[in-house]
């Protein structure tokens, strides 16, 4: 359960952003989130959906983007991507072992606000 943890850092995040650059509201928030993060997507958009009511980021779309888990054997230098099973064995020379290409992220790629404008009433007399 751990995603409502992840969820609230992300929304204080956005709210902290749409304060400070004066958002009438939260259009829309665009994340990504690496398959070996653990982080369930359709947990992430519940939790947001639940803590966004009655804040400016309410009704917002949350986009997610899951990045699959791709490594660099350590042997041959052959990049391939990482199935469920976690399986590090090289599919190019069987060797074990391999750096984790990506996978691994869980940040906020952007947000999209909406602002208020107001208008310069200022008047020659």
């Amino acid at each position: 359960m751990h995603e409502m943890a992840v969820t609230q850092s992300i929304f204080s995040t956005v709210l902290d952003y749409a304060e400070k650059n004066d958002a009438s509201r939260v259009l829309k928030v665009n994340l990504k989130i690496g398959k070996i993060t653990g982080v369930v997507g359709d947990c992430v958009k519940f939790y947001f959906e639940v803590m966004s009511k009655g804040t400016l980021a309410e009704g917002a779309r949350l986009e997610i983007e899951e990045v699959v888990t791709k490594a660099r054997c350590y042997s041959c230098g052959q990049e391939f991507e990482i199935k469920d099973n976690f399986d590090l064995v090289c599919p190019n020379c069987s060797n074990f072992g391999a750096e984790i290409l990506s996978g691994k992220e869980l940040f906020i790629e952007s947000i999209e606000i909406e602002r208020n404008l107001v208008e310069n009433q200022n008047r020659a007399d």
